[in-house]
C-alpha cells in the first residue's frame, strides 16, 4: 500500500504546473482536432507542465535553501477550485477555436462522444506518463544505493542517472522504434506483393509491367501497380482537349525490381529507352515518397496538360509510409532522388541538343525532399532542368530551408520571396499570380507549392524552444488568427496534426490535389490552356483522387 502511494501521489507545485500548461493546450493549431487528439495532447502536456512544475519548486528551495514542505490547508481546496474554472473556460474556448478551424477547411465531422471522452484520455496519458516517469526516478535511485557500495555518494547519483539515460536511451531507439520499424516493415512489404482492387496489368508496352517491358509486373509493388496500371487514357486526354492525343508513357522500377536505388534507376532508364520515352516532347523525374507512392494528381495533370505527349519515370526505395521513412530511410530518400535524376540526366544529356525533350523534377512531401538532393541551389535547378514543382517540402528539406531561411528582406516565411522570384518561387494558391507578379520569371521555373496549414511544412524540433517567424506573421486564410506559439505546448500540437495532415479536405493540410494543375500551368506554360479550361481540368483530377 505504502508503494502506491508513493506511486499515485502529486506534489501541489507540480498539479499546478499541470493545470496551467494543460489548459494551454486547448490553443489552436493548424488543423481540427477531434476529442481523442485533444486528450493525448491535454495529457501530453500536463505532464510537461507537471514536471516544469516540479523543477521550478525544486529550484526556488535551492535558493532558499530549505526542504520540502507540506502545503497549507487551504491550497489544495484553492487548487481544485482553480481547476473546476480553468478547465470549464478553457475546454469551452478549446471548442469554439476547432469549430473555426473547422469554418476555414469546410470540415463536417464533429464527435460529440469523443469530445467528452477527451478528459478521460487525457486523465490516462497523463498519469501513464507519471508512471513512467517516477519508474525511472526509482530505478535510478535502486542503481545510485547499489553504486554506493563501492563508490562515493555523488559519484553513484552522477553515474545512475547516466546509466538510466543510456538504457532509457537504448529501449526507446533499440527495442521501440527498432521494434516498430520492422513490425511496419513486415507488415508492409507483405502488402507491397499485392494489387489494389480495380488495378490491373498494362496491356500496352508503354507502360512498365506491360508487354516487352524490361521490369516485370510483379516487381513494382503496390504502389508501382498502382502508378503504372491507372491514369488517364488516350480518349480522356483527347476528350478535355478537344484534338488528338498521345498515350503518356509511365515507367517505374520497385524494390524488387533491382538490387539498388542505382541498378533500379539504371533499369528504369534502360525501360524508358525501350518505351520511347525519349522521344517524348517533355520527360518528367518524379521522387517517390517514403512507400514509393506517386501522387496522381501530380502527374494525371502533366500528362493531360501535354496532350500525354509525356513520359514520367519513378523508383521505390522503401516499403514504409514517409513519417516513418523520414526516421529511418532519409538516406535511401536522398540516394533514390539522386540516383534516379543522374541515370536519366545521363542518358538524356547524350542525345543531340534538338532531340531532348524538356526535362522535368517534381515530387511530394518527402519526394520533395529526395528529389531535391540532385541539386545544389537555385542554378543547378535551372542549369539541369526545364522546369520543377515541389509539394508540401517538409520543414527540414536542406534548399527548402536555404531559399526560406535566405528570402529577401520583407517577405514573409509563409509566403517567402527569393531573390526576386528570378527562378524559385513559393505559391500558398497557384491559381493566383504567383509572388512576386511584377518581377519576371524566365527561363526554368521551379515552383514550391505549401499550405499554410500543411503541418508537414511547418513541423520542426525548434518549435520546442524558438518561436518561428510564420506564426508571428499574418496567417494565411485557412490558419486561424488567434494561434500563437508556446515553448513545448506549440511543438506538441503540430506534432499531433501530422498524422491527420492528409485528413482534410483538398486544398487544405497535407493534401495537394487540383493545385496540380496551377501548379504545373505556371511551371510549363503551356500554350492556348485557357483560365475555363484548367478549372475543368481541375474537377477531372479531384475526381480521380
Amino acid at each position: 500500500m505504502g508503494k502506491s502511494r508513493k506511486l499515485l501521489y502529486a506534489t501541489l507545485p507540480g498539479c499546478w504546473g499541470a493545470l496551467i500548461v494543460g489548459c494551454l493546450s486547448f490553443t489552436p493549431s493548424l488543423l481540427p482536432r477531434g476529442g481523442i487528439i485533444q486528450g493525448v495532447i491535454w495529457g501530453i502536456t500536463a505532464a510537461i507542465g507537471y514536471g516544469l512544475g516540479v523543477l521550478a519548486a525544486w529550484i526556488w528551495r535551492a535558493f532558499a535553501d530549505r526542504d520540502p514542505r507540506q502545503p497549507r490547508r487551504r491550497s489544495w481546496p484553492v487548487f481544485f477550485i482553480s481547476t473546476a474554472v480553468l478547465v470549464v473556460v478553457s475546454f469551452g474556448l478549446g471548442q469554439y477555436w476547432q469549430y473555426e478551424i473547422r469554418k476555414l477547411m469546410d470540415v463536417t465531422d464533429y464527435n460529440i462522444a469523443f469530445v467528452v471522452a477527451s478528459p478521460f484520455v487525457a486523465a490516462l496519458v497523463f498519469g501513464l506518463i507519471l508512471l513512467i516517469g517516477r519508474g525511472l526516478r526509482g530505478l535510478y535511485r535502486w542503481a545510485a544505493h547499489l553504486l554506493s557500495r563501492w563508490i562515493g555518494r555523488r559519484a553513484a547519483h552522477a553515474v545512475g542517472w547516466i546509466l538510466v539515460a543510456g538504457l532509457t536511451y537504448l529501449v526507446v531507439t533499440g527495442l521501440l522504434l527498432q521494434g516498430l520499424v520492422s513490425a511496419l516493415n513486415s507488415a508492409y512489404s507483405v502488402r507491397d506483393t499485392k494489387t489494389a482492387e480495380g488495378v490491373h496489368q498494362p496491356a500496352t508496352s508503354l507502360r512498365s509491367g506491360g508487354p516487352g517491358s524490361l521490369i516485370p509486373w510483379d516487381t513494382l509493388g503496390w504502389q508501382g501497380r498502382n502508378f503504372t496500371g491507372q491514369g488517364p487514357s488516350v480518349n480522356d486526354i483527347e476528350k478535355f482537349t478537344g484534338q488528338p492525343a498521345m498515350e503518356p508513357i509511365r515507367v517505374y522500377a520497385g524494390l524488387a525490381s533491382a538490387h539498388d536505388a542505382e541498378a533500379q534507376a539504371a533499369l528504369a532508364v534502360r525501360d524508358l529507352q525501350r518505351a520511347g520515352g525519349f522521344g517524348r516532347k517533355n520527360l518528367l523525374i518524379v521522387t517517390t515518397t517514403g512507400s514509393g507512392w506517386v501522387d496522381p494528381a501530380l502527374v494525371d495533370s502533366f500528362e493531360y496538360l501535354t496532350g500525354g505527349d509525356a513520359a514520367t519515370v519513378a523508383i521505390q526505395y522503401s516499403y514504409l509510409p514517409s513519417w516513418v521513412s523520414y526516421l529511418v530511410d532519409q538516406s535511401k530518400a536522398r540516394e533514390a532522388g539522386r540516383a534516379l535524376f543522374d541515370a536519366v540526366y545521363g542518358a538524356w544529356s547524350e542525345l543531340p541538343p534538338g532531340q531532348r525533350p524538356r526535362l522535368l523534377d517534381a515530387g511530394e512531401s518527402l519526394g520533395s525532399f529526395g528529389g531535391e538532393t540532385a541539386f545544389s541551389g537555385e542554378h543547378s535547378l535551372a542549369n539541369l532542368t526545364d522546369g520543377a514543382l515541389f509539394a508540401g517540402p517538409p520543414n527540414f528539406n536542406s534548399l527548402f530551408r536555404e531559399f526560406t531561411d535566405h528570402r529577401d528582406a520583407g517577405s514573409l516565411e509563409v509566403q517567402p520571396v527569393y531573390r526576386d522570384g528570378r527562378i524559385v518561387r513559393f505559391a500558398n494558391a497557384p491559381g493566383k499570380n504567383v509572388p512576386p507578379a511584377d518581377q519576371p520569371w524566365s527561363g526554368s521555373r521551379v515552383l514550391y507549392m505549401m499550405h499554410p496549414s500543411d503541418p508537414i511544412v511547418w513541423w520542426s524540433p525548434h518549435l520546442i524552444f524558438s518561436p518561428p517567424d510564420w506564426i508571428g506573421e499574418t496567417h494565411g486564410s485557412d490558419v486561424l488568427q488567434g494561434m500563437f506559439w508556446m515553448p513545448f505546448v506549440t511543438f506538441w500540437q503540430v506534432t499531433a496534426d501530422l498524422p491527420f495532415a492528409t485528413g482534410v479536405p483538398a486544398g487544405h493540410g497535407h493534401k495537394y490535389t487540383s493545385e496540380y494543375v496551377d501548379g504545373w500551368n505556371a511551371v510549363m506554360r503551356p500554350a492556348g490552356i485557357t483560365p475555363e479550361e484548367r478549372a475543368s481540368l481541375k474537377k477531372i483530377v479531384a475526381a480521380g483522387e
